[in-house]
């Protein structure tokens, strides 16, 4: 086992809860470990991004940017990481690029020091701007991270991953993580894979992020840690495992008995476990954890399905009274995969292949109704499918003779619009470029989050004044 000091990411403010509970913990959950937190020292704490920015506008009622200067001010001295889905940013579908700018910008300005960018078909034109954007707005503290949305597929080989790893590189980017989020890269594999890589790109820091869906996680890490692999994704243990990642606790005892030095100080991350026991428990209590995503699920290996695909999936059957044709759902998504061309099942792909598939299953007819996104995935909005799509199913959507657009489609887009249809929506809602923000990617929820606040201010003006 290499001597070589291996640094934590801790991820139970975004992707531990994301992949269990369906990112629903709230900021009132978290507030009071965080002083304690940043104490630790990990690597980074990854806290924003992913699906955060959907739920709190969507679920909780909270600001998403309030969220992030919040976890600022409590941890000054942690890097903060967020997951920015490239020209997706937050939302599902292609921003254009003078909006990637500014919300990198915001990001930045309002505590996130690294991020992590990724596009979900691995198509690095996809990159570029919010890349360029990090490295102009950045500070001393900012990192841009390239990421691999990491799959299985006929088209998938190591070096296919190693060519990317080196075009991240040239790229410009100063880490690169592996992004495993169904937890089917196997020992093997990541033996092999990370030795290719860094082989390819010498000190250049390499990260693994994966998920203990299918049983493999712990090994894989194991085997990554003998192959060179400078940082790992853990959460911390009553938030890990299932669905989740490896348990902080255990991969910092494993590896300090052979004298591998991670940094972390004992009592405080076992501090930041116990105190969220009780708010894990009290998700276990009201059936927002599901058994399904706390267990093993081998069959993943064959679904490739990430751990916040499958607590979504769970939440959306059980709230349409469906969860008896879930076993039957997660057989469909493998050959909706492969007709749209296997693409990584990460988001937005995951929800679009799997929503599709619970669609098929559903209507008992396989694209009986097509998705709106998975037409426009057709169209070539989102990239270039890794590999030849469905021609049957190609046809069905552009008609006989209809073709992708074969440019990155903000290439063909006007921009500079969206601000000033935004402020105008919103008129004096907005108070802030980052509400302004907030409508751009969601504005259905952010204009109900912004009325909501109104209103309650004005009930708190009003019942001062009775009260005076």
């Amino acid at each position: 086992m290499a001597k070589k000091p291996v640094k934590i990411t801790e991820v139970v403010l975004r992707d531990a809860h994301q992949s269990l509970l369906a990112t629903r913990m709230t900021m009132d959950e978290m507030r009071p470990i965080l002083p304690e937190m940043d104490k630790i020292p990990y690597f980074s704490v990854e806290c924003w991004g992913g699906a955060t920015f959907d739920s709190c506008l969507r679920y909780l009622d909270e600001d998403p940017w309030e969220r992030l200067r919040n976890i600022r001010r409590l941890m000054p001295n942690t890097r903060l990481q967020m997951l920015l889905r490239g020209q997706n940013l937050l939302g599902y579908k292609h921003y254009h690029d003078d909006v990637v700018e500014k919300f990198v910008e915001l990001s930045i300005k309002n505590g996130i020091d690294i991020i992590r960018i990724f596009d979900a078909l691995n198509d690095f034109r996809n990159l570029g701007t919010a890349l360029d954007a990090t490295m102009k707005y950045a500070n001393k503290r900012t990192i841009a991270s390239g990421c691999i949305s990491y799959t299985q597929s006929p088209v998938h080989t190591v070096e296919k991953y190693v060519q990317m790893c080196k075009e991240l590189k040239t790229m410009g980017f100063k880490t690169i993580c592996l992004k495993d989020m169904a937890g089917t890269m196997s020992p093997y594999e990541a033996e092999h894979l990370i030795k290719g890589i860094k082989d390819a790109v010498g000190e250049m820091p390499l990260i693994l992020h994966t998920h203990c869906t299918t049983g493999m996680a712990y090994m894989t890490v194991t085997k990554a840690i003998q192959s060179g692999i400078d940082v790992i994704d853990c959460a911390t243990s009553c938030f890990s495992n299932g669905t989740s990642q490896p348990s902080t606790e255990t991969m910092f005892y494993a590896l300090s008995q052979y004298g591998i030095e991670t940094g972390l100080k004992e009592d405080v991350i076992n501090k930041v476990n116990d105190f969220f026991k009780p708010v894990k428990q009290k998700y276990i209590d009201s059936g927002r954890i599901s058994p399904k995503s706390m267990g093993t699920d081998a069959q993943a290996l064959v679904y490739k399905v990430p751990g916040g695909m499958l607590s979504n999936m769970i939440a959306n059957l059980t709230d349409m009274k469906a969860m008896d044709k879930f076993d039957a759902a997660l057989a469909e998504i493998p050959a909706v995969r492969k007709d749209l061309g296997y693409p990584p099942l990460v988001t937005p792909l995951s929800q679009m292949v799997g929503n599709q598939a619970v669609t098929n299953v559903l209507l008992g007819e396989r694209y009986k109704q097509i998705s709106k996104e998975v037409k426009n995935y057709f169209k070539g909005e989102y990239g270039i499918a890794p590999a030849p799509v469905s021609k049957d199913l190609e046809e069905k959507i552009l008609g006989e003779g209809g073709k992708p657009v074969d440019c990155r489609i903000e290439d063909a887009k006007r921009t500079g619009e969206d601000f000033k249809k935004a402020k105008a929506a919103l008129g004096d809602l907005a108070r802030s470029e980052e509400d302004v923000m907030s409508y751009i990617c969601y504005p259905d929820q952010t204009m109900k989050f912004l009325e909501s606040r109104k209103a309650k201010e004005e009930n708190v003006v009003r019942y001062a004044i009775e009260e005076a």
